[in-house]
């Protein structure tokens, strides 16, 4: 089991960015960039703020994908944002078919 704190320094230490899809159980997704995917996964899964997310409940992350460099972290989500919700269930699909919450484990002590 990877600890809470051990997860946390892992994403502060490291200088990159991420471009996340998060899901409903209905498959209603929710893309994103952050430089801190685990904070930003948490404030998803605790409704932390008003909006898209806390509306249709996406508090799975079914997808990612990160890099050292901010600006392709920002192209690629303004190109997953721009494609057909065909296209990003593929994207999801291709490496986690069964829409699994890739982040269950991290906010477990």
């Amino acid at each position: 089991m990877t600890s809470v704190v051990g997860v946390w320094l892992y994403f502060m230490m490291e200088k990159l960015y991420y471009v996340y899809i998060m899901a409903s159980e209905s498959k209603v997704i929710y893309t994103g960039m952050t430089n801190n995917l685990y904070a930003r996964v948490y404030q998803h899964k605790m409704k932390i703020f008003e909006g898209f997310s806390k509306r249709y409940n996406t508090y799975k992350l079914v997808w990612y994908d990160e890099t050292d460099d901010v600006t392709a972290a920002i192209a690629l989500e303004k190109r997953i944002k721009g494609w057909l919700r065909k296209k990003k269930v593929a994207l999801i699909e291709e490496n986690n078919p069964n829409w699994n919450d890739l982040a269950e484990e991290w906010f477990k002590e």
